[in-house]
């Protein structure tokens, strides 16, 4: 899970390149060292984002990030087989990351870093509890997608086709055909070479069946 979460929200870096003064600049490699393993990285990035809402408990980046951190740890409790501890990490993160979204709606540097968390996460949970991780990525997802609809064309290649492959494949997982072959359509319209996902939109076109990785391709900030 951490593996795929660690891939996936590469994504964030990319869909926001260009922003001034982004506040998952300054936390981002930490999380991402955090999510590959190393514990000291990643609690010098929870303590960045703590001191930034002890300072301003109403920042929505920081919440976002730090609410990520603790639902990670929820899944590293799980493993560990202390399921009280993965309950709870796992409610208070997702209520961060809510309460986040909740005080920036429209923000797109919210709305990404929770969106690719519990997709990513999602492909490790069956059932309802997965389906459910899925439709809140969605949302956040295809919110982006609209917010940024008017110059979408002009991010990179590579930052259309991880927003574009998260939502095709995510609808594909529920089962919403129809609604995944839409985007798998902007997907294969994507014709840039920074767009790893180029391939898999064309194979579902014809099969209907996702191949490949389903994770970010390309796990760096692309330009």
């Amino acid at each position: 899970m951490l593996y795929t979460i660690r891939c996936t929200v590469f994504m964030a870096g990319a869909l926001l390149a260009g922003a001034q003064e982004r506040f998952d600049n300054s936390v981002r490699a930490d999380f991402f060292a955090g999510f590959r393993g190393n514990p000291e990285a990643f609690e010098r990035a929870m303590k960045k984002t703590e001191a930034v809402l002890a300072d301003n408990p109403k920042h929505a980046e920081a919440m976002v990030w730090h609410g990520g951190g603790v639902f990670v740890q929820a899944g590293q409790a799980a493993r560990n087989k202390d399921y009280v501890q993965a309950s709870e990490l796992w409610k208070r993160g997702m209520d961060e990351m809510a309460a986040a979204v909740a005080l920036a709606p429209e923000d797109a540097a919210v709305l990404i870093p929770r969106g690719a968390i519990l997709l990513a996460a999602s492909q490790a949970i069956s059932g309802d509890r997965g389906k459910e991780l899925v439709k809140i990525g969605l949302g956040d997802y295809e919110k982006t997608y609209h917010i940024q609809r008017a110059y979408f064309d002009q991010l990179s290649g590579h930052a259309r086709g991880e927003l574009l492959f998260g939502l095709g494949e995510g609808y594909q997982r529920l089962g919403e055909d129809a609604r995944a072959r839409e985007w798998f359509e902007k997907l294969a319209a994507v014709n840039d070479p920074a767009n790893g996902h180029l391939q898999q939109a064309k194979d579902y076109l014809n099969s209907g069946q996702v191949t490949g990785t389903r994770t970010c391709v390309g796990c760096h900030v692309a330009k």
